[in-house]
């Protein structure tokens, strides 16, 4: 896991880059978004500069967006005054302590892999309400032949959606060397394991892999 204060030196300097436009994440959000009930109070965990706590707003009351980086959440809330139902906070999610029962959505966005899959997803399903749903999007290391063909035909697909999208091959020379940066920090599960710890802390739960490199988790906690 990264240390604390690296990650948020990252996210501090990735901000400088950050925009709403397509992303290898984005590119999911309409599909994380179809699970999520239409009322109550989300959180969204690492909520980067907002994108996803505002399509949240679209579908429930209330949304609570955490993130550790202060210039994540100043971004969040310059793109969020629209959004009157949506607040921000800097806040590290390992050392929240919220109630139990607390959301009725809790959704992670490139974010599970900086912490201990295991410790989180056993918080998540303390907070969440029964009935709530949990909706999780991140990034995976590839694992096998399978995975080295998929992301060899992601290559391809992933330029064609950029370009359409942004009009650019590639990000800008800066933002790449900012990423690449981070980069060095990050380690990720194979979505073999992602599986296992999910299905032992949040059986029943649905996790998919997909193409641009993604795996998501969708997770409705029992009623009873």
């Amino acid at each position: 896991m990264t240390n604390r204060a690296t990650l948020r030196a990252d996210f501090d300097r990735l901000a400088l880059y950050d925009h709403d436009g397509w992303s290898h994440n984005s590119h999911y959000h309409a599909e994380l978004l179809r699970h999520v009930p239409r009322s109550g109070l989300a959180l969204d965990i690492g909520c980067g500069a907002g994108a996803f706590a505002r399509l949240l707003a679209t579908r429930v009351d209330r949304v609570l967006g955490l993130d550790l980086s202060p210039e994540m959440v100043r971004l969040a809330r310059a793109r969020s005054r629209a959004y009157p139902s949506v607040q921000y906070a800097v806040a590290d999610i390992l050392a929240c302590d919220f109630p139990p029962a607390t959301f009725d959505t809790i959704a992670s966005i490139a974010t599970l892999h900086h912490m201990p899959l295991a410790s989180i997803l056993n918080r998540v399903a303390a907070w969440l309400a029964p009935g709530g749903v949990f909706i999780a999007l991140d990034l995976f290391e590839a694992d096998g032949a399978r995975d080295t063909l998929l992301s060899a035909l992601a290559v391809p697909t992933s330029a064609l959606h950029r370009v359409a999208r942004t009009g650019r091959v590639r990000e800008l020379a800066a933002e790449q060397a900012a990423w690449a940066a981070h980069g060095i920090h990050d380690r990720y599960l194979t979505v073999a394991a992602a599986r296992r710890i999910a299905a032992h802390v949040l059986p029943g739960a649905i996790v998919r892999q997909h193409l641009f490199w993604r795996y998501s988790i969708v997770w409705r906690k029992p009623r009873a």
